[in-house]
């Protein structure tokens, strides 16, 4: 049987076609996706905190509390070198890699390039300064000096770190210790067979001192 034409008047009395309705339908879903994405990214807009937008913190380094107002995305690095002058701590990679920004945090070495000085309030920092008495070497960086562990001397203070945190941990490692708690620090000069005799002379050092930094 031949299906009967229906005339555009009769289209119109019938209502929408059903082309016409999945292309209104498609509209008006893609118009409240949009709205919607448009309401996120507004959002997120707010809550993005702006470049300058300063934030008070405590951070206790070296045994002193300092009182600062820091941007929330400022590196702890930044914050040692550039707002306390702290600088033996050395700018390196940046991207935790190198590790001459190593400092301690609550004992434990950590990245100061990786770590956000907002996330570094309650803790206790050491830096390489914090390890003198005065002008009186510390016993790892007087071992250091002993063992000729150093050339340029750029990463001397995150080798010195390093080795600080796994004394703490370990009075008398391994070699096998010792070599695993320095693989995260990188010596362009070469220096890794003296860094390892440092590191155990440090700990000699640091038994005489009856386990004193």
């Amino acid at each position: 049987m031949k299906k009967k034409d229906v005339s555009d008047e009769d289209k119109t009395k019938q209502g929408l076609t059903r082309r016409q309705f999945l292309t209104t339908m498609g509209v008006g879903t893609a118009a409240v996706a949009v709205s919607g994405k448009r309401a996120a990214h507004a959002a997120e807009e707010e809550a993005v905190i702006k470049a300058g937008d300063l934030t008070r913190v405590t951070l206790n380094i070296n045994g002193r509390r300092h009182r600062l107002m820091v941007e929330p995305r400022w590196s702890l690095l930044f914050v040692l070198r550039e707002r306390l002058g702290l600088t033996g701590t050395k700018v390196g990679c940046e991207r935790g890699e190198c590790g001459a920004c190593t400092v301690l945090i609550n004992g434990v070495p950590h990245y100061a390039c990786m770590t956000l000085a907002v996330e570094a309030e309650g803790a206790k920092v050491i830096t390489v300064e914090g390890l003198m008495n005065g002008e009186e070497l510390g016993p790892v960086q007087q071992a250091f000096l002993e063992e000729d562990a150093f050339q340029c001397g750029y990463c001397t203070p995150g080798q010195i770190m390093a080795v600080e945190g796994l004394l703490r941990s370990s009075p008398d490692p391994t070699p096998l210790q010792v070599r695993a708690a320095m693989s995260g620090n990188l010596c362009r000069c070469g220096t890794y067979p003296h860094i390892a005799k440092a590191a155990s002379r440090a700990a000699e050092l640091r038994r005489k001192a009856g386990g004193a930094s």
